[in-house]
């Protein structure tokens, strides 16, 4: 095993997190229905956008029902904001479809009364869903401790060494859930994710301001001291002594 990947490690991680940012509670509880699709919503955008997508969507169409049935250029124009609406539209729509002939309702609530590994193989079952979109509905929307791997927990976890750099985000997610002791999955998520939108962002690390720094393996590529040692190296003329440049002995 990675010696950054270790139970114990996270615990650290998720306690320094906690003093950072405060406590790490899940953003929302929502219908498990409406937690999937506002999570197919959000695929590729802001959580402004997609919600904002969804509550257009809900004002434009208030019943599943509607939303079955209309068009898919009308879906498509409701959840405009959201982005890559015509690809998010019809496949709302097929997910949605799915959802009633399996249930007779537009209706998930049955997935409260599974095991985790049942809810996330009914969700992961459905039409283009994988496992990210199935964690977030069973941590946000069903309270359980799931860990779902977005752009930002994935860079983060392979920046903190805790994924292997090559890592897929599908690897990561079998990889986070088995590292993160019980109980502690959904909130190193948020920690994760708030490391990542204010911090540990792409392409480049603030490390300086990281309350991570001591443990993480990639911030020494960017703490500023490292950077001016490189600078110094990459000036220095060929063949030069830096002791006798300091008047070391």
């Amino acid at each position: 095993m990675d010696t950054n990947a270790t139970p114990r490690r996270v615990r650290a991680i998720l306690r320094r997190l906690e003093r950072r940012f405060g406590p790490l509670t899940p953003p929302r509880a929502a219908d498990p229905l409406d937690e999937l699709i506002l999570t197919v919503l959000s695929q590729h955008t802001s959580d402004v956008n997609a919600d904002r997508a969804f509550a257009s969507l809900r004002a434009s169409f208030p019943t599943w029902d509607r939303v079955v049935e209309v068009p898919e250029t009308a879906l498509a124009d409701a959840i405009r904001s959201g982005g890559l609406a015509n690809t998010k539209a019809p496949r709302i729509q097929v997910i949605l479809r799915e959802v009633h002939q399996r249930e007779g309702a537009y209706d998930l609530s049955r997935l409260r009364d599974m095991t985790d590994a049942e809810a996330r193989g009914y969700l992961t079952s459905l039409p283009g869903i994988g496992p990210k979109t199935a964690a977030v509905v069973l941590s946000f929307a069903l309270g359980r401790d799931a860990i779902p791997v977005d752009t930002h927990v994935h860079r983060v976890a392979r920046r903190l060494g805790l994924v292997p750099a090559t890592a897929s985000a599908e690897r990561a997610d079998r990889l986070l859930h088995d590292l993160v002791p019980d109980g502690l999955r959904t909130s190193l998520h948020v920690g994760l994710i708030r490391l990542g939108r204010e911090i540990c962002k792409a392409p480049t690390p603030r490390c300086a301001l990281c309350p991570l720094k001591d443990l993480c393996p990639t911030a020494p590529r960017y703490l500023p001291q490292r950077r001016r040692r490189r600078a110094r190296d990459r000036i220095r003329p060929a063949g030069s002594d830096p002791s006798v440049a300091s008047g070391q002995t």
